[in-house]
């Protein structure tokens, strides 16, 4: 059982099926599942991507924004995710704060490395959105810069399948599944998991990653207590 966690979601997670940008069932879920975390004593904080309302590389080269507008467009879009998740989990009993990197104190406390693991170990859910506050990362990037700033023992990254392939197993069928690698072999072969600069940040920090399935219910929780569910990426 890991001591501190983050959990990386994606925007594209939030998706209502009437393609509303935010589930409000996904949210209840989401919190549910995040609770039972909590309540074992894990320290837990997240990062939210924003593509569910604004990808700003896919959305530069389609509407000619430059990529920077367009990075700094789709950091505001995580700061509106992470306010519907701070809502979400506080309606549910989970007391959280939510820390952006680029400063909007009306809305949201500014990222401070200690006051965000002081939060963590008084029991919060603590939320980075904005990203890292600079163009040309991801958000990817930023949970992996997070979790090695506040000491994380294990990133958890959420997708919408049970772990790691070799390829896309939504598009191909004959994709094999991947219990266990290292981060040299997964930047090596190009496995789509987290963008090289991610990856590259958590072998240089001997930080595990964890690949789950989010919508499988209890999933995160039993991500976190065995290896028997999701796959790992380790030094």
């Amino acid at each position: 059982m890991y001591r501190r966690v983050l959990l990386k979601l994606s925007g594209e997670a939030l998706l209502a099926a009437d393609g509303s940008p935010i589930d409000p069932q996904f949210l209840d879920f989401l919190a549910r599942e995040v609770g039972a975390i909590t309540q074992k004593g894990i320290q837990t904080a997240v990062v939210v991507g924003g593509g569910n309302i604004f990808r700003g590389l896919q959305e530069s080269g389609r509407t000619g924004i430059d990529r920077a507008t367009g990075d700094y467009m789709g950091m505001l879009a995580t700061v509106i995710n992470s306010l519907a998740l701070q809502a979400s989990f506080e309606k549910h009993g989970l007391p959280t704060r939510v820390q952006s990197a680029i400063e909007m104190n009306k809305i949201a406390e500014p990222y401070i490395r200690r006051r965000a693991i002081r939060h963590l170990e008084k029991g919060r859910v603590v939320i980075f959105g904005a990203g890292t506050g600079n163009p040309f990362f991801t958000t990817d990037t930023a949970a992996a810069l997070r979790a090695v700033e506040i000491g994380a023992d294990l990133l958890i990254k959420a997708t919408k399948v049970d772990g790691l392939f070799d390829k896309d197993p939504v598009k191909h069928k004959d994709a094999t599944f991947i219990r266990r690698t290292t981060f040299h072999e997964a930047i090596e072969k190009g496995y789509k998991v987290m963008d090289a600069s991610a990856l590259t940040l958590c072998a240089e920090n001997a930080l595990a990653i964890k690949i789950v399935n989010i919508y499988t219910p209890g999933n995160i929780l039993k991500a976190i207590s065995s290896d028997d569910t999701g796959s790992t990426i380790t030094a």
